[in-house]
């Protein structure tokens, strides 16, 4: 009999970790992240996320002709990031992958939790600009990575 923790998670549920140390630049006078770089943060976690897949945003632009749009960012601050701090973000999707990518994103400075984002993505014709389903070689990285 299999137990749930041999059970392997697919890919899209496991969290991928990203970690970058707060430049001075993206701080206040008080040496206090300024909340719009939160927003950067997790779009750097992101694109990792899709490296991982061995894909990247600008092939996924310029091979396959589809471009991800945020639709929605919201994010909770819980304590701030201070400049120098490493910090490590925790991206993973939300529900499975379709015509929009969900992700959540949790920041920590060691093991504080410092923030929680969520982010929505949707898949868009290039062209046209109109939602559209991902492209094939999208799956087959997914289920590549699911299976290795």
């Amino acid at each position: 009999m299999v137990s749930s923790t041999e059970v392997k998670k697919p890919f899209w549920q496991v969290p991928h970790e990203v970690r970058l140390r707060v430049r001075y630049s993206e701080t206040d006078q008080m040496q206090v992240v300024y909340y719009a770089h939160y927003a950067v943060y997790c779009e750097v976690a992101r694109t990792e996320w899709l490296r991982r897949l061995g894909l990247t945003y600008a092939e996924m632009e310029e091979k396959m002709g589809v471009l991800l749009p945020v639709r929605h960012f919201s994010i909770t601050y819980h304590r701030p990031a201070r400049y120098d701090d490493e910090l490590r973000i925790e991206t993973q999707l939300a529900e499975p992958p379709g015509t929009r990518l969900h992700f959540r994103h949790k920041i920590y400075r060691d093991s504080l939790l410092l923030a929680e984002a969520e982010v929505l993505l949707v898949f868009t014709n290039k062209f046209t600009w109109r939602p559209c389903r991902p492209p094939e070689a999208f799956y087959e990285a997914l289920a590549q990575v699911s299976t290795e």
